[in-house]
């Protein structure tokens, strides 16, 4: 049977953590750690690690922060450890073809989506971003295109009608921990069963820029409230409002609420708690803006951005 030992862990942000702890926990405890050096954070730009580094060093497992994977001193670290597989969840580098073939058991690799859908950097955004219903975690087999590989297990999970970015996140870390563990079990008892993806399926989830939020008021609430879920916090739903631009912190579509004005029309704003600026969108729909922050100032409820701003109806949102 194929031996999954000594095994590598490569991953950084929070979403790799619980498959890093699920592999401890199953037994499979990493015999080195390689995750992103550490970078400048917060107003301070006071120099931090990763999540994967803290957990990993608050428990005593060897960790590793190459600058570049591909440098030739650390590919030869590696070999000498002489790893049967590499586990890999959102580590942050491209792969060399030489880092690629190290592990003899390849490298497996957990992704945030249901392959070969939404292949590249930001999968649950895009997901989101779409509207879609349904999305899951794949383990694949690494190779050298982007998100290509064979496919090797996979689960859905079904996209809540309001589930944020941040809550989705962590229901697929958690599904993605749980088949990792499995893909290793089925890869030692020679019973992982490998199937090439079709290409012609994919689509792509490109890296997200400060650009990725920007409001197209033409298209319709429904769909500008999906970009928010994906979107906050960062690099949050913005737009402008008399040649400056404001953040729209919390929205959701004003549910049967039609209009005949041009798409980013203030229409009103509407009474409750705690608010809203009904603002028109495509398809005559409206969108409800219930917070909204200038840059360099606290986020507003509606009624008191709109008191501060003296907006008048009619005025219109870029």
């Amino acid at each position: 049977m194929p031996d999954v030992s000594p095994l590598l862990f490569f991953g950084t942000p929070d979403f790799s953590v619980p498959t890093l702890a699920a592999l401890v926990e199953a037994g499979h405890v990493p015999a080195l750690v390689v995750t992103q050096p550490a970078r400048p954070v917060g107003r301070g730009r006071k120099e931090q690690d990763p999540p994967v580094a803290q957990w990993a060093r608050e428990r005593g497992l060897a960790v590793r922060q190459p600058e570049r994977v591909r440098e030739p001193g650390f590919l030869e670290e590696l070999r000498e450890i002489a790893p049967a597989v590499a586990v890999v969840v959102a580590f942050g580098q491209i792969f060399p073809r030489d880092l690629l073939a190290l592990p003899r058991q390849g490298c497996i690799n957990l992704h945030a989506s249901l392959l070969p859908r939404w292949r590249g950097a930001a999968p649950i955004q895009a997901v989101l971003a779409a509207g879609e219903t349904e999305t899951g975690v794949t383990t694949m087999q690494m190779e050298a295109g982007l998100d290509t590989g064979p496919i090797l297990l996979q689960e859905a999970l079904a996209i809540g009608p309001a589930e944020t970015v941040g809550e989705l996140s962590a229901r697929l870390a958690a599904a993605g921990a749980t088949l990792v563990v499995e893909t290793l079990a089925r890869l030692a008892a020679g019973t992982l069963v490998a199937t090439p993806q079709d290409g012609a399926l994919a689509t792509y989830a490109p890296r997200l820029t400060r650009e990725s939020g920007r409001v197209d008021w033409t298209r319709e609430a429904r769909a500008i409230y999906d970009g928010w879920r994906a979107w906050t916090p960062w690099p949050g739903l913005t737009a402008e409002l008399r040649g400056e631009p404001v953040k729209l912190v919390a929205v959701e579509p004003s549910a049967g609420e039609v209009t005949d004005r041009p798409p980013g029309t203030f229409l009103a704003l509407r009474a409750g708690d705690p608010g809203s600026l009904a603002v028109a969108c495509g398809g005559g729909s409206v969108l409800a803006l219930r917070t909204l922050q200038r840059p360099g100032r606290k986020p507003l409820r509606a009624a008191d951005f709109a008191n501060g701003e003296h907006l008048q109806p009619g005025e219109r949102f870029a």
